[in-house]
C-alpha cells in the first residue's frame, strides 16, 4: 500500500481470512484497491506538483517567487497525510502549517503541527482548532499564498459557533440532526449558518491572500459548497432553508431559543448571510478534487477485472435511507440469478454513496451495516437459487456509525450461519443492531480508522452456482 508515514488501515480483519477461493477473498482484495487508491498522501503527491518555484495542479500554475509568505491549513479526516504530503512539496518555501484530524488519525508530521478535534460531534478542541485556523487565515495578506487541504470530517473538527451560539446548543442539535437520519447537505446547510468559519468566511478571513484549495471529497457530486461545510467557497443556502430543515425533522420547537432567534433574523435579512457566489473574496480562491469516490470505484473496477470478474458500475451517488436502498439492489440481485448461468464470467457491480438510518430501535449499528443486514434480509425471503453472491458495503474512514467496524459482508454462508446460532436477521434489522447480527456470524470488516474518507464503497459479486 502507498500510504504516506504512519497511515493506513490494520490488517487484521473481522470476518477474515475468508474462506480460501470463495468470493470473501476476492471482495477483500477489491476493496483493498479501493482503498489504497485514495490514500491522501498518494493524491496530494500524484495531483500536485513543484519544479523550481513553480507549483502546478492540474492545468494552473502558482509561482511562489512572487510570494511574500506561504501557510498550510489542512482539517478533515485525511489532515495529517494531506498537509504533511504538500508541506514536503513546498519543503523551504513553507512558513508555517497546521493540521487538524480526529485523534485516531491525528499523526505527528515534521513539518506542520498537528492537533486533535472531536468527529462527528464536536467539542471544545473543535473550537479551539477553528479559532487558530482562522488566526493563520487572518494572518495572511496580499503578497502570501494559503494552501487549505480540505477532507471529510472538516465540519465538526472546525466548530467556531457564531456569536451567541454556543457550543453546547450546536452540538445538541448536530446530534439530534444525525440521529433524525438528516442527509450530510441538510446537516450542513444548519451547520453553515451557526458558523463563523463555514459558508465562505475562512476565505474571507484570508482575503487578499490567494487561497489554493485542495479537496478529498466526500460528498455525493463533490459539491464544494457541502464538503466540511465549503469554508472556502460561496453557500446558495439561506437561513429560510436551515429552518426548513429543522422543520422537516421535527426539530424545530425542541431546538434551543438562540438557535430559533437566530434563523428567524437572518430570514428577516437582519444578520448576515453566508457568502454567496459573486463575491469578490473568490476571485483570489482556487480549488481542485483530487479524490473522490469515483477515484476509488475505478481502483476496485480494476482489480475486480484482474481476479476475472466482469466489473460494471452502477452508481456513485447512492442516498437515502440504508434499508430502502438495500431492498432495492437486493430484488435487483435476484432477477440477475435467472440469466446467471448465461454469464460469461462472474460479475461486481460497483457502487458508492452515502446512506442515511433513522434509528428507532435500541441496538448498534452504522449505515453500511445496516445495508448489508437489510439486503441479507431480501435475499432470505427470494430464496434465490442457482446463484452464489456476496453483498458488501464499507465507510472508507473506517467508521461506520457508532462502531469499531468500517462495514460488513454477506453471502450465502451467512443466512446457514445465522440458521445454526438461532438468529433472526429481521428481528435484528428491526432493532438497528446489524453490529452484533454480524459480529456473531463473523461478517464485520474492521479495519481503524484509514485516514481517507471519499464516502462508501458497494459491491456486490455474482455467478451460477
Amino acid at each position: 500500500m502507498a500510504n504516506g508515514p504512519g497511515l493506513g488501515y490494520h490488517e487484521d480483519m473481522a470476518g477474515y481470512p475468508p474462506r480460501k477461493g470463495s468470493f470473501a477473498e476476492d471482495a477483500k482484495g477489491i476493496w483493498r484497491s479501493a482503498l489504497d487508491a485514495v490514500d491522501p498522501w498518494r493524491l496530494v503527491r500524484e495531483s500536485v506538483v513543484r519544479e523550481g518555484d513553480v507549483v502546478r495542479i492540474k492545468d494552473r500554475e502558482f509561482d511562489l517567487s512572487s510570494r511574500e509568505r506561504v501557510f498550510v491549513i489542512s482539517f478533515g479526516k485525511a489532515a495529517s497525510a494531506m498537509g504533511e504530503a504538500l508541506a514536503e512539496i513546498l519543503d523551504e518555501r513553507l512558513t508555517s502549517g497546521l493540521a487538524v484530524a480526529p485523534g485516531p488519525v491525528a499523526k505527528g508530521g515534521a513539518r506542520l503541527e498537528h492537533i486533535e478535534a472531536s468527529h462527528p460531534v464536536p467539542d471544545a478542541l473543535s473550537v479551539e482548532a477553528g479559532r487558530r485556523v482562522l488566526e493563520i487565515a487572518t494572518r495572511a495578506g496580499e503578497g502570501d499564498i494559503l494552501f487549505v487541504c480540505i477532507s471529510g470530517g472538516g465540519s465538526a473538527l472546525l466548530a467556531l459557533p457564531a456569536e451567541g451560539i454556543t457550543l453546547d446548543k450546536k452540538r445538541r442539535l448536530t446530534d439530534d440532526l444525525l440521529r433524525a437520519g438528516a442527509t450530510i447537505q441538510e446537516l450542513n446547510v444548519v451547520r453553515k449558518h451557526l458558523s463563523a468559519i463555514k459558508g465562505g468566511h475562512l476565505a474571507r478571513a484570508a482575503y487578499p491572500a490567494t487561497v489554493v484549495t485542495l479537496v478529498i471529497s466526500d460528498v455525493v457530486g463533490d459539491d464544494l459548497g457541502t464538503i466540511a461545510s465549503g469554508p472556502t467557497h460561496w453557500d446558495s443556502s439561506t437561513f429560510a432553508e436551515a429552518r426548513a430543515v429543522l422543520e422537516r425533522y421535527g426539530l424545530w420547537d425542541s431546538a434551543s431559543a438562540m438557535i430559533r432567534a437566530r434563523f428567524e433574523e437572518g430570514a428577516r435579512g437582519l444578520l448576515e448571510e453566508t457568502l454567496k457566489e459573486g463575491d469578490p473574496v473568490f476571485e483570489r480562491v482556487h480549488t481542485f478534487i483530487v479524490g473522490d469516490n469515483m477515484t476509488a470505484l475505478r481502483a476496485a473496477k480494476h482489480e475486480a477485472e484482474k481476479r476475472g470478474f466482469e466489473p460494471i458500475f452502477l452508481s456513485s451517488s447512492d442516498g437515502g435511507e440504508a434499508r430502502r436502498t438495500a431492498a432495492g439492489y437486493a430484488a435487483f440481485l435476484a432477477e440477475l440469478a435467472c440469466s446467471a448461468a448465461q454469464l460469461p464470467r462472474p460479475l461486481c457491480l460497483l457502487a458508492g454513496g452515502e446512506l442515511t438510518v433513522t434509528v428507532k430501535g435500541r441496538g448498534k449499528g452504522g449505515r453500511n451495516t445496516e445495508f448489508v443486514l437489510a439486503a441479507l434480509v431480501e435475499m432470505a425471503r427470494a430464496e434465490v437459487e442457482g446463484l452464489d453472491w456476496l453483498i458488501l458495503s464499507l465507510g472508507t474512514d473506517g467508521i461506520d456509525g457508532p462502531t469499531d467496524a468500517a462495514g460488513a459482508y454477506a453471502d450465502v454462508m451467512t443466512i446457514k450461519t445465522a440458521v445454526a446460532l438461532g438468529l433472526d436477521p429481521a428481528a435484528y434489522l428491526d432493532d438497528n443492531d446489524s453490529y452484533y447480527f454480524f459480529k456473531q456470524t463473523g461478517n464485520l470488516i474492521v479495519t481503524g480508522p484509514t485516514g481517507t474518507n471519499v464516502m462508501d464503497l458497494r459491491l456486490f459479486l455474482l455467478r451460477a452456482a
